[in-house]
């Protein structure tokens, strides 16, 4: 491998050149760019039919979902959440001026931890308004228990499943689970929209979802009526063409992922700590994360792989009761799970194109540093 090749944690997926640019001449004859034109109603209605949910409302991206679904929810009291994910879970709740509290993780699923969810439900009680789980890395989290919690204590449970694209837990698609399951398409993503992300309602409340619709066009309704406080959240007519080119080529993407994901799992297996997946769910192979003994060898392991151009990433570091704006209010629970994981995690380049060449230098670099510990 040459010194100047660069390899990323990701590389986006982009369709052919020559189904995207049919699309785009079709814009350009149109000329309508936004406002839910043709491409962005066509591609609301194939992901309903390609991911079997009931509804899905397109927005600019993932964090706008978020923001979204807590206005939709009314979540105004305490979230009780993970410090395990990617930053904008928290971001978003911090930005909308609502209180949160982080649970513990659980240390083999990386997702958050039930019983300590419910720790925090009988001890704050009726502050509590929501709990907002992550399905980390595409791994379902405790579904059934959390839905359980939200019954037994009346709150509403939100979804982030931005790394959820394609994955079923059971015979249903996991973001049909909660009140509101949101996803992100960003650029990242198996399937994207370039920016780009979606919430689905799950309540069978369809004035919630016209609501949710209204939300993102600053209130205003189809008929030009405004309804409601709003917001620009809206997906443009490009990165709906790119999401429904990429979904012609979809099912391609996720076997040449799991095809790179299933060799470094054979290689790996026995020589390093694994996330435990949920066995009652499909694998979307979106990440292929790997947990090392210390930091010292993830560190390690990152100043090898950098001298060959390789550039994997420690997804999700640091934990987020780390960060400057979180205080001692957020944290009324031991983290050691989530820090332990944090500290020791590193998620290897993964994409459909990605060489075995590649892949082979990444699990001998992991064997040399294990074996000089």
């Amino acid at each position: 491998m040459k010194q100047k090749d660069y390899i990323p944690v990701s590389k986006p997926y982009l369709p052919s050149e020559d189904k995207i640019i049919k699309y785009i001449k079709e814009i350009y004859k149109a000329r309508f760019l936004t406002n839910f034109g043709k491409f962005h109603d066509l591609l609301e209605e194939k992901l309903k039919q390609y991911l079997h949910i009931p509804n899905i409302v397109l927005t600019a991206n993932g964090t706008l979902a978020l923001q979204i679904t807590y206005k939709l929810l009314d979540i105004k009291g305490i979230v009780i959440t993970t410090p395990f994910t990617f930053v904008a879970t928290i971001s978003s709740l911090a930005w909308e001026g609502i209180p949160f509290i982080f649970a513990d993780i659980d240390k083999e699923t990386l997702c958050i931890d039930p019983n300590q969810v419910e720790y925090l439900l009988k001890k704050f009680g009726d502050k509590v308004d929501a709990i907002l789980a992550v399905h980390v890395f595409g791994n379902p989290a405790y579904v059934e228990e959390l839905m359980f919690l939200k019954a037994k204590y009346n709150v509403k449970l939100i979804f982030d499943a931005s790394h959820c694209f394609s994955v079923w837990y059971g015979n249903r698609n996991i973001l049909t689970y909660g009140d509101i399951s949101i996803i992100s398409f960003h650029a990242t993503k198996l399937f994207h929209t370039v920016e780009g992300g979606g919430l689905i309602i799950n309540n069978g409340n369809d004035e919630l979802v016209k609501k949710a619709k209204s939300i993102v066009n600053f209130g205003i309704e189809r008929d030009y009526k405004i309804s409601c406080v709003g917001i620009n959240a809206k997906m443009n007519e490009f990165e709906a063409a790119i999401g429904l080119a990429i979904l012609e080529e979809f099912n391609e993407v996720i076997k040449l992922r799991g095809e790179k994901w299933n060799y470094y799992y054979q290689n790996l297996k026995n020589i390093v700590k694994l996330q435990k997946r949920n066995r009652f769910a499909n694998n979307n192979y979106s990440y292929f994360p790997i947990i090392l003994p210390s930091e010292t060898q993830v560190l390690d392991t990152i100043d090898r792989l950098k001298r060959f151009g390789i550039y994997p990433k420690r997804y999700f570091y640091p934990s987020l009761d780390k960060l400057p704006y979180i205080t001692k209010e957020n944290i009324p629970l031991r983290l050691d799970n989530a820090n332990y994981i944090a500290e020791r995690i590193l998620c290897l380049p993964l994409y459909p194109d990605l060489s075995k060449q590649t892949q082979d230098i990444i699990i001998s670099t992991i064997k040399e540093v294990l074996e000089s510990a």
